[in-house]
């Protein structure tokens, strides 16, 4: 976390400071996607969402760590700890630093917190749910362990129209994410000894965990397989569908993050497909070439939004800077905000997709 974010948002604690920081290094070194997209948000904003996002990989790594050592036994009292732990931080503050900086987050934005106990509800059930039968399980789940992370979002981000108004919204593109990520995790979740693709749709092209597995394990294809991997990056680019039109009820200034991280993402089903559904055997990524380009865009969009944003509150804007038409916005040249990256330093920073 640099220091002009964290007094952009007003957190002077030193204790409070280093915990946020240390979510900032979670994010940068896990996240690469949300890292590079949350760069595009104003820079007070920030801070909020590395918190966010640094409790949910702290408590994913609980859940996936591959440690020999760390049996499911180790896991669930580990995760029980760091719900222990949230509930104090919630009610009191304090606590390990994902949870201190979690708990100021909740405070500034008012998040619901009962989208943090929905969200350690998940967690706790892939130490013991190995698949699903249907993909209405499948979104059970995924209520706890993605849509929340959208309306927690919410709050951070703004929205131009009552929060329950975009909530839908905001909870589908958390669902679009992780319906991306399962895609290309295929194997690595095989390894873990979970398929969350649901065993319904794999059925229907007679696919199974044993065939997975033997696919997995030989280096084989095997066009059943290929046949389910294509009906999920369908119904997944569906989810994105119904989620898009949330972006224009979210804060101006806070769209072109969102849009900078949906189409980095949904440019990990691009990957895939591009890489001929191989997903049980190596990991698809997005070119570094398109994240460059995805980036710039952002640094366009986030420049424009900002020029309105100043016009709107009746400064004058930076003579500098080149006003845009509305329709134009989008492909203009335009300096980028002097706190965001450069398109070259933001990719270099994100080496793959995650």
């Amino acid at each position: 976390m640099t220091d002009r974010e964290l007094d952009a948002a007003g957190i002077s604690d030193p204790a409070l400071r280093a915990a946020y920081r240390h979510c900032r290094a979670l994010n940068a070194r896990h996240g690469k996607t949300y890292f590079l997209a949350t760069r595009l948000l104003p820079i007070e904003r920030r801070p909020a969402v590395h918190a966010l996002y640094g409790f949910a990989r702290w408590a994913d790594d609980i859940v996936d760590s591959l440690d020999p050592g760390a049996g499911p036994e180790l896991r669930v009292r580990a995760l029980t700890r760091l719900q222990e732990e949230l509930e104090q931080g919630l009610r009191q503050g304090g606590g390990e630093p994902v949870v201190r900086a979690l708990a100021d987050t909740a405070r500034r934005y008012a998040i619901d917190h009962t989208h943090f106990r929905d969200f350690m509800t998940a967690m706790r059930s892939d130490l013991v749910v190995t698949a699903y039968p249907t993909y209405a399980d499948l979104r059970g789940y995924m209520h706890g362990s993605a849509a929340v992370i959208g309306l927690e979002m919410l709050p951070v981000l703004g929205t131009v129209v009552e929060r329950e108004e975009a909530a839908p919204y905001a909870a589908a593109l958390g669902v679009a994410f992780q319906l991306s990520n399962f895609l290309r995790d295929v194997g690595e979740d095989l390894d873990r000894g979970r398929v969350y693709l649901p065993a319904d749709l794999l059925a229907g092209h007679g696919v199974d965990r044993e065939l997975l597995s033997w696919s997995r394990a030989t280096g084989r294809p095997d066009g059943r397989i290929t046949a389910a991997l294509r009906e999920f990056e369908a119904l997944t680019r569906g989810v994105y569908r119904a989620a898009m039109p949330g972006v224009d009820l979210l804060d101006p200034v806070a769209r072109p993050c969102i849009r900078t991280a949906a189409v980095l993402y949904g440019g990990i089903l691009d990957a895939v497909a591009r890489d001929g559904y191989t997903v049980l055997h190596r990991r698809s990524v997005v070119p570094r070439r398109r994240r460059a380009v995805v980036a710039a865009d952002g640094l366009v969009r986030v420049a424009a939004a900002r020029l309105r944003a100043r016009t709107v509150a009746g400064h004058r804007p930076n003579p500098a800077a080149r006003p845009l038409p509305a329709a134009a916005a989008s492909d203009a040249p335009m300096a980028p905000p002097t706190d965001a990256p450069s398109p070259t330093a933001a990719v270099r920073s994100t080496e793959e997709v995650a």
